[in-house]
């Protein structure tokens, strides 16, 4: 933070040598004993002198000189990060890449391996609320099981259907499965990392790990196993960090602390993004300042009046305190860093900020009114994206196709306005097969998606009343992760048949 630190308008702070001047000036120097005793008999010069010289450790000028220099240095705008796109997700994407081989259905505790490296993966995506994630399996073969998703039931499904039965090779494909993910996160419009949950690393594996380390996604590897497992080979990694699974919380903390910092280094090499002023943060202490100068024995009436003549912004109203000191677009920033969405839409005065929070708190309807004042592509994507959140699709399409015109090479425009189409195109079949008779339904094997949101959907499988009278809950359950390990099953094999590494 501090080798970034630096000032918006540095042309303020030439007022601090003037203030430390004047505080210089004004405040009262120490007086001379002999100028006090002067023509006092010895005896009574020390009587009348005990306390009489006792410096004080502040003065009222100290306080307000103080106050002064943290205005000067809030208005100077102090800043040390970006301003993250609001059209963009503001949170990491995030590859998580698992081993599957049989080491990993060892078990050392109950459940297995394999199973508690599933469960994490399940509370550190839930956890990561709003947040791309994508999943991957390996062992002698690399293979994309799931693609970015904000939706944690996409993750869990699959999870589930995972073992080392349905891997096509025996084997540890690190390499490949860093190349996968590396062309997964590619895909993604912001910075992102790399997850392996692993229990052993093939040396052969180091060289991918450490070429052009610097420049790629950093990699957090999460041991899965006794904390007396080490894999030394991880050490020597550059741009990585090594957690070891635990029974609480703590390493799911630090990945996303590692997660969390990759993310903002990466904020702060996009010059296209603006800084963020951080000046209001010296509002707070310069209150308790002004408040210590209403002290009984410290109140300067001129200070009180330089108070009253500080020019104060027009748009200040009787809206609580906050509204003397924060801007509603600062409002809004800390409701936003507090995941309270609804509130800072309320606060926020910036167009694109007010449209992403009205988005991400589902008022998808005020979300479309706002992208649509913004002329711009990133306007129109705003607004395609809120469409088919409120299930307007031609609507959508018609966003997509305006926010092209605005700008033809917007490739998140042309991709999303392809999702919008086919979702149009099955939408209408569906109307069509279901007028002529014909069964629209969705089978038990078929994959869903929601796509106007980009998530995926639980889908609801009716069993027909044959079958839940042969088949308890937990059979039939069983049944159904069944169906997944055969389809990923058949789908790795059909991938490694086809030369996939």
């Amino acid at each position: 933070m501090l080798e970034v630190l630096h000032f918006l308008r540095p042309e303020w702070l030439v007022l601090l040598p003037v203030i430390v001047g004047l505080w210089w000036i004004i405040r009262p120097k120490k007086k001379s004993d002999q100028a006090l005793t002067e023509g006092l008999a010895p005896h009574l010069a020390q009587a009348l002198l005990i306390g009489a010289n006792e410096d004080r450790r502040f003065y009222p000028i100290d306080t307000l000189a103080l106050a002064l220099a943290l205005l000067t240095l809030a208005v100077a705008g102090p800043t040390w990060s970006r301003m993250p796109n609001p059209l963009l997700a503001q949170t990491a994407p995030l590859v998580v890449a698992l081993q599957v081989t049989p080491s990993m259905e060892e078990t050392d505790v109950q459940p297995s391996r394999l199973q508690r490296a599933s469960f994490k993966i399940i509370d550190l995506v839930k956890q990561r609320s709003g947040a791309q994630t994508a999943l991957i399996a390996y062992a002698g073969s690399a293979h994309r099981v799931a693609p970015l998703t904000q939706d944690p039931n996409i993750i869990s499904s699959y999870l589930q259907g995972l073992s080392a039965a349905i891997m096509p090779k025996e084997g540890d494909r690190a390499d490949a499965a860093l190349t996968l993910a590396l062309t997964e996160l590619s895909r993604a419009e912001t910075p992102g990392a790399i997850l392996f949950v692993l229990d052993d690393f093939n040396p052969a594996n180091l060289t991918a790990f450490t070429e052009n380390a610097d420049e790629r996604a950093p990699v957090v590897f999460l041991i899965a196993g006794p904390e007396t497992l080490k894999i030394p080979q991880l050490e020597s990694i550059p741009n990585s960090d090594v957690v070891h699974m635990t029974v609480d919380d703590s390493d799911i903390r630090q990945i996303e602390r590692t997660v969390l910092s990759a993310y903002r280094k990466a904020l702060l090499e996009d010059e296209t993004q603006a800084w963020n002023d951080r000046g209001w943060f010296l509002a707070w202490p310069v209150a308790l300042l002004i408040l210590l100068t209403f002290r009984r024995g410290w109140t300067m009436q001129w200070a009180v009046i330089l108070l009253l003549m500080l020019p104060f912004p027009r748009s200040a109203q009787a809206g609580g305190l906050k509204d003397w000191f924060f801007t509603p677009d600062q409002q809004g920033q800390m409701a936003y860093a507090k995941k309270d969405f609804t509130e800072a839409a309320t606060h926020f005065q910036d167009p694109a900020w007010r449209a992403y929070t009205l988005f991400i708190s589902g008022q998808y309807e005020e979300a479309t009114e706002a992208y649509s004042r913004i002329e711009t592509s990133d306007g129109a994507l705003g607004e395609g994206m809120a469409l088919l959140r409120n299930r307007k699709y031609r609507d959508g399409v018609r966003a997509f196709e305006k926010a092209l015109e605005r700008d033809p090479t917007d490739e998140a425009a042309q991709h999303n306005l392809i999702v919008a189409q086919a979702i149009v195109a099955y939408v209408e079949s569906t109307q069509s097969q279901s007028d002529t008779g014909e069964e629209a339904g969705i089978g038990a094997d078929d994959t869903v998606f929601d796509n106007e949101s980009g998530l995926g959907a639980e889908t609801q499988i009716e069993r027909g009343e044959e079958a839940a009278a042969s088949l308890t809950d937990e059979q039939w359950m069983r049944s159904v992760d069944t169906d997944v390990s055969d389809f990923l099953r058949t789908r790795f094999m059909l991938e490694t048949s086809e030369g996939n590494p």
